[in-house]
Parts: C-alpha cells; sequence; structure tokens
C-alpha cells in the first residue's frame, strides 16, 4: 500500500519526534510508544531550554502556556509553542517547536511533529500530525470504530491491519483540514493535501490532492 509510511508522508526536521519516527515504518506503531519515549526522552532534554514541570513534564521555557491549560504526562511541548485558553492535553503528547494547541481543543496519544496548527475546538486523539499541517475550526479525529473492532487503513481494494483498537488519523506534511470535518478511524492524508470543510474523511487520500465534499479527489495542478 502506497503513501502511508513515515518516509512516504513526512520531511522530518531534527527534533524529538523524528527519533520516535525513525523506529517504526507506518506512523500508527508509534502509538504505542509514546508514553515510554517521553518518559525515556525527558530527561535527557537540555536544562537550558526545557523546564521539569514534574509527574513526567517537560515544557520549553519559550512556550507560552495560558494558566487556563490542563496539562497532563507524560508530555514534552516544544520551543515557540503555545498552549491557548481551556486546552486539554490528557498525556501521552509529543508536541513539537512552532505549535498551537489552541482554545479548547484536546490532545491525547498523539504526535504534533512542528509547526502544527490545531487551533480552535478540535479533538486529535491516537494521531500523528505532519510538520505545518492543519486542522480547520471544529475538525476531529475519530479513534475508534463503532464497532470497537481493531482499525484497518484501507486503500483501494488493500488493507492493512493496524491491531489497534484506538487509530485516529495521520496528516502529512502540509496537509490542510477544512473546518468542521471528520477524519475517521485510520485516516491517512498525504502531503499537500486539501480537504474540504465538513468532509466526513476514511481511507488513504493521495500527497498532492484535494478531496471534496462529493467524495470526489482531485490532483492538485501545478501552477506557475
Amino acid at each position: 500500500m502506497e503513501g502511508i509510511t513515515v518516509k512516504e508522508l513526512f520531511s522530518l526536521p531534527d527534533c524529538p519526534a523524528a527519533l520516535l519516527l525513525s523506529r517504526v515504518t507506518y506512523p500508527f506503531e508509534a502509538l504505542a510508544l509514546i508514553s515510554g519515549f517521553i518518559k525515556e526522552t525527558g530527561p535527557t532534554l537540555d536544562p537550558d531550554i526545557y523546564e521539569y514541570k514534574g509527574d513526567f513534564i517537560w515544557v520549553a521555557k519559550s512556550a507560552v502556556i495560558a494558566p487556563s491549560a490542563s496539562i497532563a504526562g507524560p508530555c514534552i511541548i516544544g520551543e515557540r509553542t503555545e498552549v491557548r485558553h481551556c486546552a486539554f492535553i490528557r498525556g501521552s503528547a509529543l508536541v513539537g517547536n512552532d505549535c498551537v494547541v489552541g482554545n479548547s481543543t484536546e490532545l491525547k496519544n498523539v504526535i504534533l511533529i512542528e509547526s502544527v496548527q490545531v487551533p480552535h475546538y478540535n479533538y486529535v486523539g491516537d494521531s500523528v500530525l505532519g510538520s505545518h499541517s492543519h486542522m480547520g475550526a471544529g475538525a476531529i479525529t475519530s479513534n475508534v470504530k463503532s464497532d470497537k473492532t481493531p482499525v484497518v487503513i484501507k486503500s483501494g481494494g488493500e488493507a492493512l491491519e493496524t491491531g489497534r483498537k484506538k487509530v485516529g488519523a495521520v496528516l502529512g506534511d502540509f496537509a490542510e483540514v477544512g473546518c468542521g470535518s471528520v477524519l475517521n478511524p485510520g485516516t491517512v492524508i498525504g502531503k499537500n493535501t486539501n480537504i474540504y470543510p465538513l468532509s466526513s474523511v476514511r481511507g488513504v487520500i493521495p500527497e498532492n490532492s484535494i478531496l471534496k465534499n462529493s467524495g470526489e479527489v482531485v490532483t492538485k495542478r501545478n501552477e506557475c
């Protein structure tokens, strides 16, 4: 199945997320490793850059954290990242540099690589979001199937068993998800792909594409 490996979805910068993702072939394989990786990596972070807050929480000194935000460990929050009013980080969250975790956004068991924006009323659970990806207001990941069976990633006639009951979405670098969209369990969105607002998304959406509300997928045109 093409378009769903770490190498195909991400151009990894020099950051903690890159160290974790380099250990796996598929991004969903990293979901089981996030908590342990943070506990292992946190003590090695530069104390001139990161401050240990207790309970396996490390926050970069340059990060801006709203007083009303709730952060549970294990968690790493990178440099210059902004965690806004009433954000709820439930733990096992590896949040990279220059990210925005916005008003009333909830994170759980996630990797936000770098420069990721989840700025307004988003739920992101059991998911991996690539650099410069963005979820519009109210866009959410659904991480559990209605019948509670293990999540399967599907593309055309192919299927990949994840072996996990909880898998949200994987967004490649520069993916754009429109407002109010729902990313169903096991959704993979390729690099530089746009999702129309109010979309219900499932399966693998190729890189450099546009998913329209009708479900039609079109390839982006190169404009000079």
